[in-house]
C-alpha cells in the first residue's frame, strides 16, 4: 500500500495544517482579540476501570495531536487547550461530565467514549445542549444524530466484510457470537444472525453467548466453543469480548490451546495495544478485522507511529485503529472551523458533511450525509511480535450505513442532515421523519 515518499516536513504538515491553508486571520487587531482566548475542548476517555485499557491511549493521542497544533500556531491563531475528565467506564458519570464540559467549561467540541452506553449517555447531552461529539471506535450503528460525528465503523464497514471473509477464505459453516453483554455485541450479533441466516446458515449452527464486561472466568465458555466447533463443520468465533476481560479470555484460549487452523477467532475489539503483555505465540493466526492495523506500511503511517512513540516517550508504544479514528476526528474537526471561521457548532457543522481529510492507511476519509465517515476494512493474522499481518482488505473504501439492511426495523430507513431532509430516521417508504435518532 506504499505511496508516493514525501518529504517529512510535508508529511508533518499534513498532520498538522489540515486544510492547506494559513491560520493567519487577516487584520492586526482581530488576530490580537483572538489570541487571547482560547479554544476548549473536552476529552472524555476513560482512565479507570475495566475500559480504562482500550482508552488511555486515546486520552495520549489527543493530547499529541492539540500540542502538534498548538506548536504550529494553533487554530484560528489561538491556542487549542484539551480539559480531560474520566469516567471511570461508567455510562452515567460520562452523561454528567459532559455536561459540566460544556456548561461550566465551555467547551465547544468534546471527543471521548468507548463503549455505545457511554455513547448513547452523551448524546441525549450533546443534543440537549447543542454540543459537539467526536466518537471514535467501531459500534452497532443503527443511530445518527445531529451533534455527533462517527469516525468509528458501522457493522457493514467491519463485521459483515469480516464474516464474508471467514465464509469465503476459510469456509466457516458454523457461528460462534461471543460478546460482552452491553449494547454494541448485542446489536451487532442481531445484525450477524440476520445477515448469516440470509446466506443460508441454519439456526443450529449459530450460537450467541454473552458474558459481562469484568468477566474473568471463561473456562466453561471456551469449552463450549471447543464442543460446538467439534461437531463436522469448520467453526469459528465472532468476537464482540470488550475492555479487560479480552485478556482473560486470551488467556484460556491459549490454554484450551485452541488452534486459528481448527477454530479461528475473529475480534472487533482487540487491537494490537490489547495484546500488549500477552504471550502472543498461542494466539498466532486468529484474527481481527479493523479500518486500520499499525502495521499498515506507508510513508504517512510511519510518520504518525514515530510521533507518537516520541511524545510517549516510548519506543514501543503501539498504535491502534480507534487512534486513527481519533485523528481523523480531530482533522476534521480542525478543517471544519478553519473553514467556517469559527468554532460555533452551527458553523462547523455547515462545513462538516462532504468534508474528507487523508486517513493513515492511504485513502480518504470522508463525511458522509448520516455523520459518518467512509473507511477501508481489513483483517489481520496475530503475529508472535504482537503486531497483525493484514491478510486482506477491501478493493476500496466502503461508505457506512448508519441503519443496518439486515433488520426489517431499519432496512426502509435512512439519515441525512443536510437541508430539507436534516433528520437521522428518514423512513425512505413514508418519505418522512419518524423523529428518533437511535433504536
Amino acid at each position: 500500500m506504499e505511496k508516493k515518499r514525501m518529504q517529512p516536513m510535508r508529511i508533518l504538515r499534513r498532520i498538522v495544517l489540515v486544510s492547506g491553508v494559513s491560520i493567519a486571520l487577516s487584520g492586526g487587531a482581530a488576530q490580537a482579540q483572538q489570541a487571547a482566548e482560547v479554544i476548549k475542548i473536552g476529552i472524555l476517555h476513560s482512565l479507570n476501570g475495566e475500559m480504562s485499557l482500550s482508552e488511555t491511549s486515546l486520552k495520549d493521542s489527543l493530547k499529541m495531536l492539540v500540542q502538534l497544533q498548538n506548536k504550529n500556531g494553533g487554530l484560528l491563531g489561538r491556542e487549542i487547550v484539551a480539559i480531560q475528565r474520566d469516567p471511570a467506564s461508567d455510562p452515567e458519570v460520562a452523561a454528567q461530565l459532559a455536561r459540566e464540559l460544556i456548561e461550566e467549561e465551555g467547551v465547544v467540541a468534546i471527543f471521548g467514549c468507548w463503549t455505545s452506553s457511554c455513547r448513547k449517555s452523551v448524546r441525549s447531552v450533546v443534543e440537549e445542549l447543542n454540543g459537539l461529539l467526536f466518537y471514535p471506535v467501531q459500534y452497532e450503528g443503527q443511530e445518527s444524530s445531529r451533534n455527533i460525528i462517527y469516525t468509528g465503523a458501522t457493522p457493514n464497514q467491519q463485521a459483515l466484510p469480516a464474516v464474508d471473509f471467514l465464509m469465503g477464505a476459510r469456509r466457516i459453516e458454523r457461528w460462534v457470537l461471543l460478546g460482552s453483554d452491553y449494547v454494541y455485541p448485542r446489536v451487532t450479533n442481531g445484525i450477524l444472525s440476520a445477515y448469516l441466516r440470509g446466506k443460508g446458515v441454519a439456526a443450529e449452527d449459530i450460537l450467541v453467548r454473552y458474558a459481562s464486561l469484568e468477566e474473568r472466568d471463561w473456562h466453561d465458555a471456551v469449552a463450549e466453543i471447543v464442543a460446538f466447533g467439534s461437531q463436522g463443520k469448520r467453526a469459528a468465533v465472532v468476537s464482540t469480548i470488550n475492555g479487560e476481560s479480552n485478556i482473560y479470555f486470551y488467556q484460556e484460549v491459549a490454554r484450551a490451546q485452541i488452534s486459528a487452523r481448527d477454530i479461528p477467532i475473529m475480534a472487533f475489539s482487540v487491537g494490537e495495544e490489547e495484546l500488549v503483555g500477552l504471550d502472543t505465540a498461542p494466539l498466532a493466526g486468529h484474527l481481527a478485522a479493523w479500518n486500520y492495523f499499525m502495521s499498515v506500511d506507508n510513508a504517512f503511517n510511519r510518520t504518525y507511529i514515530k510521533l507518537w512513540q516520541n511524545f510517549a516517550q516510548n519506543p514501543r508504544r503501539v498504535t491502534k485503529d480507534p487512534m486513527e479514528a481519533q485523528f481523523i476526528g480531530f482533522r476534521l474537526w480542525v478543517k471544519a472551523v478553519e473553514q467556517a471561521q469559527s468554532t460555533k457548532i452551527e458553523a462547523v457543522l455547515k462545513e462538516m458533511v462532504g468534508l474528507s481529510v487523508d486517513n493513515l492507511s492511504g485513502g480518504i476519509a470522508t463525511v458522509l450525509p448520516n455523520h459518518h465517515i467512509t473507511k477501508p476494512a481489513f483483517v489481520g493474522e496475530i503475529q508472535g511480535d504482537g503486531q497483525f499481518k493484514v491478510v486482506w482488505e477491501s478493493p476500496e473504501t466502503i461508505a457506512a450505513d448508519a441503519w443496518s439492511d439486515y433488520l426489517p426495523s431499519t432496512a426502509k430507513l435512512t439519515a441525512d442532515w443536510r437541508p430539507p431532509v436534516s433528520c437521522g430516521r428518514y423512513n425512505t417508504v413514508t418519505e418522512s421523519c419518524e423523529g428518533f435518532v437511535g433504536e
